[in-house]
Formats: structure tokens, C-alpha cells, sequence
């Protein structure tokens, strides 16, 4: 696969994945507060300055989107744990003598998705990915 169609189907897959994170974390109301705002936030950024990048690159809208994708994945890192520390307290609110990987396993399956952040930390990579091969291509 040539280099250019390489970075078309990766900001086509990053668009995708970001587009339907928001949709879902719209449907599911994820806005209570600041911390469950980020991921909209930077899924609105990250889409503009990944137009705006492919329209007219330039070294400035490449950093503007890498930092956004480092702000994903950290983003990511948060949300895991966030969702992980909200199911520990559910958790033991339910069962107070509950611990080790009993407790572990029963936050990891509790009523907020634990790894689901996860996706943010997958979209950053597939971001980086991309103004990897931007970089390529400015070197070519």
C-alpha cells in the first residue's frame, strides 16, 4: 500500500472510531462533570486540527494533532482508572468485607465499564500512527 492511501485509510479509520465514540458517549449521557467531558473535548479537537491537518499540513497542525493524541491516551489512563475507582467504592458499598482478586474481578465487571476508555488510548495510537506516516511523507 502506497503511503498516501495508507494515510487516507487512517485518518478514515481514526474519523470512524472517534465519530462513533462521541455518538456514544453522547447516547449515554457521559457529561456529569469535568472529567467525563474530556473525551468529547478532545474527540471535537482532535477531528478538526485531523481536517484541517490533511487540508493543508503544515508542522504546526502535525504537533497541535500529536498533542491532542498524547492527550488521548492519557485521557485513556484516567478513564480506566476513574471507572475501575468508581466500581471499587460500588463494590464495597455492596460487599464490605470483599478483597483481593475478588474485589479486583467484580470491579472490572461493574456496572461502568472499566476498560472502555480503553478505545481513547487505541484512537491516540492510531492518531500517532498517522502523523507517523505524515512524517513520512514530509520526508519524502
Amino acid at each position: 500500500m502506497r503511503a498516501g492511501a495508507l494515510r487516507r485509510v487512517l485518518a478514515a479509520l481514526f474519523l470512524f472510531g472517534s465519530v462513533g465514540t462521541a455518538i456514544d458517549l453522547a447516547l449515554l449521557e457521559h457529561v456529569d462533570g469535568a472529567w467525563q467531558q474530556v473525551p468529547l473535548a478532545l474527540i471535537g479537537i482532535a477531528c478538526v486540527s485531523l481536517v484541517v491537518l490533511a487540508i493543508r499540513p503544515s508542522a504546526m497542525c502535525r504537533r497541535l494533532f500529536q498533542i491532542t493524541m498524547v492527550a488521548f491516551v492519557a485521557s485513556g489512563l484516567a478513564g480506566i482508572a476513574l471507572h475501575y475507582q468508581g466500581n471499587v467504592e460500588f463494590e464495597l458499598e455492596l460487599q464490605p468485607d470483599l478483597s483481593g482478586f475478588s474485589l479486583v474481578w467484580e470491579a472490572l465487571k461493574g456496572a461502568t465499564p472499566a476498560l472502555a476508555p480503553g478505545v481513547m488510548i487505541l484512537l491516540g495510537a492510531l492518531g500517532l500512527t498517522y502523523t507517523s506516516a505524515e512524517n513520512t511523507r514530509a520526508a519524502d
